[in-house]
């Protein structure tokens, strides 16, 4: 299919988040390149949300994607979380799992996992209510915009969360390092930023319909982290890379980053 996919018009036309979920997130069929991300990711966030990790009232997930597994450990950290996506179908399918649809993804196994590292693998349903009752709301996202939840107003959060989104939604690195600054609009002085961006990626993707990236190296995010007001606490690359026939890139990077007080 031709076309630019980076238009979010495209994505909400093109974008199929049971295919998606599908494909980066089913185990169904036995260890992959991805259900190993998977794992990586939520090894990332357990420590980056775990015991003596980051703690707050608010977090915003930002470009949530019809998945709940980046939130699962802040769910114990967080009081009130906010999920959103710029794709109508994805805020449905994110709807579907928190009211219990009977045809929403199955997300027990990553549940299983995400507890297994809190030290118990069997209290993976308590996990399930329990983020359910954090997440008191959807919203619709768009990074390019100075709010990017607009027109909802939030007050200022403790942490902003984005997993694989940014290099998804952004054109070019201009692009990536202004959406950046938005995001860092959204938290207080002194919040949070946390982050997982695939590098060297220019497009991914979901069955038969390809989704353009930007392509970024590790030194350039780092730079535009640092650019749009954040000092970096932690900067954790990995060679780590999906399938070929998914996402082919060149390693990921792990980031937490704490936004600078203003003048």
């Amino acid at each position: 299919m031709e076309g630019n996919f980076n238009d979010p018009e495209e994505y909400q036309k093109y974008f199929i988040p049971r295919d998606y979920l599908a494909d980066f997130y089913s185990f169904e069929h036995g260890p992959s390149a991805e259900t190993e991300m998977v794992k990586f990711h939520l090894q990332c966030l357990h420590k980056t949300f775990g015991p003596g990790g980051l703690r707050g009232e608010t977090l915003i997930d930002v470009g949530s994607g019809p998945t709940i597994y980046q939130v699962l450990a802040a769910c114990e950290a967080f009081s009130d979380i906010t999920l959103s996506d710029f794709v109508d179908r994805n805020r449905e399918e994110l709807q579907k799992w928190l009211s219990k649809d009977p045809e929403a993804f199955d997300w027990t196994p990553v549940l299983k996992l995400a507890c297994e590292l809190e030290g118990n693998s069997s209290h993976w349903q308590q996990k399930a209510e329990k983020l359910r009752a954090t997440v008191k709301r959807v919203l619709k996202c768009d990074v390019r915009m100075s709010n990017p939840l607009a027109p909802v107003k939030m007050p200022p959060a403790d942490c902003v969360l984005t997993m694989l989104a940014m290099e998804c939604a952004c054109k070019t690195p201009a692009a990536y390092r202004a959406a950046l600054c938005n995001l860092a609009a959204l938290l207080k002085p002194h919040g949070h930023l946390v982050t997982t961006v695939t590098l060297h990626i220019s497009s991914y993707m979901v069955r038969k319909h390809e989704f353009s990236c930007v392509a970024m190296a590790k030194e350039e995010v780092e730079q535009a982290i640092l650019d749009a007001g954040f000092d970096i606490e932690e900067f954790l690359y990995s060679t780590r890379s999906y399938s070929a026939t998914h996402a082919p890139n060149q390693g990921m990077c792990f980031i937490v980053a704490r936004k600078r007080p203003g003048p």
